[in-house]
């Protein structure tokens, strides 16, 4: 059963990742940079979001226990 919680949560977190480092990359794109490696930079950069939610042990979904 745990692995099946386990399982859900990290798909929770990568789900969440790719939120916002699509956004990170899609507002570039938006905005006229083209640049593949900005972009690529960009959706990196979406990681910080999520880790530091990962990160932060009193955030009850994704936080550390």
């Amino acid at each position: 059963m745990g692995g099946l919680k386990l399982k859900t949560q990290l798909m929770a977190a990568g789900l969440s990742y790719l939120r916002h480092a699509a956004t990170c990359a899609a507002a570039l794109y938006m905005s006229g940079i083209t640049d593949p490696k900005t972009l690529a930079n960009a959706f990196l950069a979406g990681l910080i979001g999520p880790l530091m939610r990962a990160l932060n042990t009193s955030d009850k979904t994704f936080g550390l226990k």
